[in-house]
């Protein structure tokens, strides 16, 4: 039976990955980042199916121990402090798991398990102002956001260590993937979310940014068939994994409101606040490297992503119980209140 590490398992990725992990009959670790408030909700149906070990990718020692307990065969590296807009407002925190992050895992593979195979979580973030479209394994990085340049030294430090050390180390460019598990604060279940709750009459309106912006967006089930593909390969390489297919925030909006029979010009206010110092106006992958080499393939378009999220919180937002069904109090960018949702999972 094979073994596999999955740093920040009880996120998007790591849950979808370890769901993936187990139909093939692996035996699943996953690495958490403790906190008072323990959130397992992505992960809540499999917790018996998994050994959850506690660590830090900011902490060599735990680290190295988590490796030493799961001794795994494969190891997939998805922690990090993924949200870009925070990355602003706490650099170094962001450098310490997303970039310095990276180094400790490798460290800890080429001393204690070597022959593991490792996946670290690269990200279309790290094109930034894209210097080409679309933008593939070979484009030049140009980040645009703390996180985008902590992700660049993850990826190059990855290579680093499979030139220096002959370690099976490859990196996955991944282009924006989501799901009814994605974070409130991301743009996607920020609006899907939003949408629900106006067509039920628990919301007025929806504060967004720069609605000219585009992205890649698949989904993440899809997307985590593709780590595991990179990693049953006979030379570790990297790969960029998108659609090759771009929308804007409006197509967004206008799929997601029109879909409960909704206007989204009726409901959307334009917010400065949340316009980006340095803004990433245009991100399109080309995956074919992916297809031709691991036979990978997204089976999720853009619209069935958005209405499966949309549906998803629609879900969710009728399973809340309160006196008055038009109050506004919950706080969705609150982990306490995203972890007592079952739906989500």
């Amino acid at each position: 039976m094979k073994r596999a590490l999955i740093t920040g398992i009880t996120g998007q990725d790591g849950s979808y990955l370890a769901e993936f992990l187990l139909g093939k009959g692996y035996r699943v670790y996953g690495l958490r980042r403790r906190t008072s408030t323990p959130n397992y909700t992505n992960i809540e149906h499999i917790l018996d199916k998994i050994e959850v070990i506690d660590g830090d990718l900011s902490d060599l020692s735990s680290v190295i121990r988590a490796l030493q307990m799961a001794d795994p065969d494969e190891v997939y590296n998805l922690g990090a402090q993924s949200y870009v807009e925070t990355s602003w407002l706490q650099p170094l925190l962001t450098s310490e798991l997303t970039a310095v992050g990276v180094t400790n895992m490798l460290e800890a593979v080429r001393l204690i398990k070597p022959s593991a195979r490792f996946y670290q979580a690269s990200s279309s973030e790290m094109f930034g102002k894209v210097l080409e479209t679309p933008q593939k394994e070979t484009t030049p990085f140009y980040p645009r956001s703390p996180y985008g340049v902590a992700k660049v030294y993850g990826h190059w430090m990855t290579v680093n260590y499979r030139e220096s050390f002959n370690l099976f180390a490859c990196s996955g460019i991944l282009f924006n993937h989501e799901s009814p598990r994605r974070g409130f604060e991301f743009v996607t279940r920020k609006v899907t979310n939003a949408v629900a709750r106006i067509k039920l009459g628990m919301q007025s309106e929806l504060r967004m940014g720069n609605l000219d912006a585009r992205r890649d967006w698949g989904f993440a089930g899809d997307y985590v068939q593709a780590m595991w593909l990179m990693l049953q390969q006979e030379k570790a390489n990297d790969y960029v994994i998108a659609t090759g297919e771009t929308h804007s925030v409006r197509e967004l909006l206008e799929v997601a409101f029109s879909y409960v029979g909704l206007d989204y010009r009726d409901y959307v206010v334009n917010d400065e606040k949340f316009h980006r110092p340095a803004e990433v106006d245009l991100l399109l992958g080309n995956p074919e490297k992916a297809v031709k080499q691991l036979g990978w393939e997204r089976k999720v378009g853009f619209m069935q992503l958005i209405q499966m999220m949309v549906d998803s919180d629609i879900r969710l937002n009728q399973a809340i119980t309160v006196s008055d069904p038009k109050q506004q109090g919950y706080d969705f960018h609150n982990p306490l209140v995203a972890a007592s949702w079952s739906e989500v999972v």
